[in-house]
């Protein structure tokens, strides 16, 4: 197990008020390690979210560094540009990279750090071949596309397999959750490996998003024996 893991929080902006998202990041800031940015084409998946230029700011404005998922056709061709435009952490779908070790490589050129996710249809055998290139591996809880799903458990076994293989490689490697993360569920996907989580209806649905990202956070460390 690598001595640096400890637990991380990713809200996503997806379900929060998009008439003034510089006051809805500022609600969550404090309290995060990442801002969780659903970047969607209509294409890959049946939503369309923030187009570059509208990710472009919100990168360069945010005050927590930006985990950007790109559920898009083109990561070979578009992902540097999210790197380029400043975020911390670039997730493409393996399902959509005709080349995913030039696309990591262009990433990580760019100074962020690159992760590849994986829908709930893809078993982890895919990804295997590039993980020792990777920095974060995202395990997609729900199909994606939409937030308020539901949490699927049976992704579980998936996100041990990742957590075991990347154990054994002694590096230091994100595992990160997303779909359906809330109170009801983040301890068993910490037991199952998982230490960065997004979060997004549960948190924008809460009185309190910065309130509930401390409870999610009590839950996950508990769970996991992290900090």
């Amino acid at each position: 197990m690598s001595l640096s893991r400890r637990i991380r929080l990713c809200p996503s902006i997806l379900n929060a008020n998009r008439d003034d998202l510089s006051h809805e990041i500022l609600r969550v800031a404090p309290e995060s390690d990442l801002l969780h940015l659903d970047v969607m084409d209509n294409i890959f998946v049946p939503n369309l979210t923030f187009s570059l230029n509208e990710s472009r700011s919100i990168i360069e404005s945010s005050p927590i560094p930006v985990d950007a998922h790109l559920m898009i056709i083109n990561p070979d061709d578009d992902a540097y540009q999210y790197a380029k435009a400043g975020a911390k952490s670039v997730t493409f779908h393996l399902e959509a990279s005709e080349n995913p070790i030039r696309t990591i490589s262009a990433i990580k050129d760019h100074g962020a750090r690159a992760s590849i996710a994986v829908k709930p249809g893809t078993p982890f055998e895919r990804l295997e071949p590039y993980l020792e290139h990777l920095d974060m591996v995202l395990v997609m809880t729900v199909e994606p596309g939409f937030g308020g799903q539901s949490f699927m458990s049976e992704m579980m076994p998936k996100v041990s397999e990742a957590r075991a293989h990347i154990d054994a490689m002694g590096k230091d490697i994100w595992l990160q959750v997303d779909g359906g993360i809330s109170v009801e569920t983040i301890m068993v996907a910490a037991k199952a490996g998982a230490d960065a989580f997004v979060a997004g209806s549960a948190v924008y649905k809460a009185q309190s998003p910065a309130d509930m990202l401390r409870e999610l956070k009590k839950l996950a460390v508990s769970a996991s024996g992290l900090e």
